[in-house]
């Protein structure tokens, strides 16, 4: 069986829900969300987990995820940090935020030798997108074969505020021609607008949207590396950029170094982004948990 591996982006701060997010218990036993995307990957045929997380987190992580996981499946840990950057760059006086999720994505170079599905660690995803991811990646040939679970902005709205997501072209042949990072995004009666700088855009709740659950193949690592360190050069001085996968990913499809095939998924997207989503997806999990998709206890 050929290795697959399951990146779970943890490193995050958790900020607009005022906590460590990642490690809230929503499920009928407890379970976090984490832990619901790893059952289905594991479910889809991934056979190795790798947590990105922030080193102040190792043991708390460990205690409430990594070693149950680790009795599963491999479980190997990358550390995003701010100060891990290319030789001759250092953080500039005053940053106390890291790179974003390039950086996290290349934070796990030595780690990664096999095909992987990166995601969210504070979203839930469902188990279509997993299978379909898995079964590319296994499928494909070439290093520049790579495919995105879309998702229809529809279903990964929030009630309880606006949302970021990567707004997806897609071409006739289902592969990705352009994302666009939009913020502020909400639903307004049958569509979704977003906000940007006071101007209102509309979009239909059937637009195609990434919510950052990408297969890729180990080559990623090189061109990451290389894109930041021109992401650096133009942008490090500065206290809050970011260099985020989506863009370099957009960047190698302009290039001709990479194809995105856009895998359509129907699951409903649910995520922790504010406090008051937390009652919601505990009752989403609980519907489906008396549907028979999981178990009552996962692991």
């Amino acid at each position: 069986m050929k290795k697959t591996a399951l990146v779970i982006m943890a490193a995050g701060l958790g900020s607009r829900f005022g906590g460590i997010k990642q490690l809230e218990p929503v499920g009928v036993s407890g379970e976090i969300i984490m832990d619901y995307s790893i059952y289905d990957a594991i479910k889809a045929g991934f056979n190795k987990v790798i947590f990105i997380i922030r080193k102040d987190l190792e043991k708390d992580f460990k205690e409430v995820i990594g070693n149950r996981i680790a009795e599963k499946v491999e479980v190997e840990y990358a550390f995003q940090e701010l100060t891990n950057l290319p030789e001759g760059f250092s953080v500039p006086e005053g940053r106390t935020k890291p790179w974003g999720t390039g950086q996290a994505v290349l934070s796990c170079k030595g780690l990664i030798k096999e095909p992987f599905v990166v995601i969210n660690a504070d979203d839930y995803y469902g188990s279509e997108a997993f299978v379909k991811v898995h079964d590319y990646l296994v499928a494909s040939e070439n290093e520049g074969d790579y495919c995105m679970a879309g998702f229809i902005l529809g279903n990964t709205l929030s009630e309880n505020g606006t949302v970021t997501r990567g707004v997806c072209q897609v071409n006739a042949e289902g592969n990705l021609i352009d994302i666009k990072e939009t913020k502020a995004i909400e639903k307004k009666g049958t569509n979704a607008i977003a906000i940007e700088d006071g101007v209102e855009t509309e979009l239909a709740l059937s637009t195609p949207v990434s919510m950052n659950m990408w297969g890729f193949q180990p080559g990623l690592l090189a061109d990451l590396e290389e894109g930041f360190v021109t992401f650096l050069k133009e942008n490090g001085q500065e206290l809050k950029s970011e260099y985020l996968l989506p863009e370099e990913v957009g960047d190698l499809i302009k290039k001709g170094k990479a194809s995105v095939k856009v895998l359509s998924t129907n699951d409903k997207w649910f995520g922790v982004t504010y406090k008051e989503d937390k009652p919601i997806v505990m009752e989403s999990i609980k519907e489906l948990v008396n549907k028979g998709l999981y178990p009552t206890k996962l692991f």
